[in-house]
């Protein structure tokens, strides 16, 4: 699916529509993040975890590689769909955690081995997002969530979200 964001607050937007997708799958779930620098990564990554309730301050882990947020328990109100007026009718269990890795710094999906990444993405009460994915594209999950951002101007943004 392609979107077309004007500024940093639309493509939050798109961001959180697609956590509230991800959210209520029991499949662990990967998202590669890929675009130039400046394209709006990190924006993403802010908007989604903003629809999961996640209070913390996000910044790229450009230095720390990874950082890890507690998603807190969602009722349906938080993860109803506004467009589609779906309501999920469970909760969202207490243990899953978002996971946002940078890659920008590492050669090679060697760079990271103490972290011991195909755990992560195997779990799922993991919902990693990867900025600069191709550096370690020998071990991600054949079953990924691509999202690919293009600058189009200054503050527009192409989106193109695979599934």
């Amino acid at each position: 699916m392609v979107y077309y964001s004007k500024n940093e607050k639309e493509t939050q937007k798109i961001a959180g529509d697609l956590a509230r997708k991800v959210i209520i799958s029991k499949n662990p779930t990967v998202i590669a993040l890929e675009g130039e620098l400046g394209a709006g990564k990190t924006t993403f990554v802010k908007g989604f975890a903003k629809a999961l309730s996640i209070k913390a301050k996000i910044k790229s882990p450009t230095f720390t590689l990874m950082k890890e947020y507690k998603i807190p328990s969602l009722g349906k109100s938080q993860i109803t769909n506004h467009k589609s007026q779906i309501n999920h009718k469970f909760k969202i269990s207490n243990s899953k955690h978002l996971i946002h890795i940078d890659c920008y710094r590492v050669r090679d999906h060697r760079d990271l081995s103490t972290l011991d990444l195909k755990s992560l993405f195997h779990s799922p009460d993991n919902i990693v997002l990867i900025e600069w994915p191709e550096r370690i594209s020998k071990i991600l999950p054949k079953k990924i969530i691509k999202v690919h951002i293009d600058h189009i101007d200054e503050v527009k943004r192409k989106i193109n979200i695979i599934m």
